[in-house]
């Protein structure tokens, strides 16, 4: 089934809440009924959406806009020890990892209420608190837009990375996710190092799949703004990676920044922290801030148009690179 709409309002379909339109939008319920749309001589500019989560529309989209109503959650095999499942690309995200936890398999808990839906999970390789999408993900299902062709992406093929995948990349623009495929485990992995995870998870009761869930919860929801109240795509930034060399040279200057070691050698710096040195909690601009309980959450205050929050992240990378020679990368999705 496919629904399609013109000059469509995309307000409701972004967490920043801008106003934007489309000159088209279209939904499938299926992956055949998306091979027919396509099949039947679509041409012109494509944007496909999630939940808007990672979206920052400058300006309408002159296009047609694509959204997943796939909801399908199928188990394809399970074992003693592992289960694979393929779901829908159109399924909420954190709707899923609910159904993972209460089934009692281990692996997305860590990335309870991220928002957005499970195709933009493998576009952008979606992580929390130690545990990224990519680690789960076995296979990813689109259909080519420029054919209309069916693929299949292993997890090799996707060349996942720390909020990278292949679909940002060389793929970029050129599918549409049907189906993600994740393995999850019966016998429980925990992943509790991150912040203070595991502090929050012993308050709870001990670790239990349960408790991870709900401590995840409490955590991001007493740092991060509820997109209902006020507008944003929750972290804005990537967190910069630096030469250990540079690390070391910033950790003499600066002993409190906090510093991550990953296994390349490099080191994973905070962008939220560094954006704090700054004073961004400070100074917002008239329509735009940063959020009082996390500095890499860019808030819209009120009436801020694209271009509002475009500049006020401009002036935010800007000031990072002055005082700490650190580039900042945006994690949303600009268009316009």
């Amino acid at each position: 089934m496919i629904r399609q709409y013109t000059a469509y309002s995309l307000l409701a379909h972004n967490t920043f809440g801008i106003e934007a339109k489309a000159a088209r939008y279209v939904e499938f319920a299926s992956q055949s009924a998306l091979i027919d749309f396509l099949g039947d001589g679509f041409r012109g500019k494509a944007l496909v959406i999630g939940g808007g989560s990672n979206l920052l529309f400058v300006d309408d989209f002159d296009g047609t806009v694509f959204h997943s109503a796939i909801m399908d959650i199928d188990i394809v095999e399970e074992t003693a020890n592992d289960v694979l499942l393929r779901v829908g690309s159109g399924v909420n995200w954190d709707a899923l990892v609910a159904y993972t936890v209460e089934k009692g398999w281990s692996g997305l808990e860590n990335l309870s209420l991220i928002p957005g839906e499970v195709g933009a999970s493998a576009v952008q390789n979606v992580g929390a608190y130690g545990v990224e999408a990519g680690d789960l993900i076995e296979k990813v299902e689109t259909v080519r837009i420029a054919d209309a062709v069916t693929c299949s992406f292993t997890k090799a093929d996707c060349d996942f990375a720390y909020r990278h995948s292949i679909f940002k990349a060389t793929e970029k623009g050129r599918h549409i996710v049907t189906y993600v495929t994740y393995r999850l485990k019966k016998t429980i992995e925990f992943k509790l190092s991150y912040g203070n995870l595991k502090e929050k998870v012993e308050e709870l009761g001990g670790a239990t799949l349960a408790n991870v869930r709900r401590a995840v919860c409490e955590i991001r929801e007493a740092k991060l703004p509820n997109p209902e109240q006020i507008g944003s795509a929750g972290s804005f930034f990537m967190n910069p990676i630096v030469a250990a060399d540079k690390a070391a040279q910033l950790k003499s200057e600066y002993p409190s920044m906090p510093q991550y070691p990953l296994p390349s050698g490099e080191v994973k710096l905070s962008a939220g922290w560094l954006i704090e040195q700054c004073g961004w909690k400070q100074t917002p601009h008239e329509h735009v801030g940063v959020y009082q309980h996390q500095a890499l959450v860019v808030v819209n205050l009120g009436g801020a148009k694209g271009s509002d929050v475009l500049k006020f992240a401009s002036a935010v990378v800007a000031s990072v690179k002055e005082k700490f020679g650190v580039e900042l990368n945006m994690e949303v999705n600009v268009i316009g």
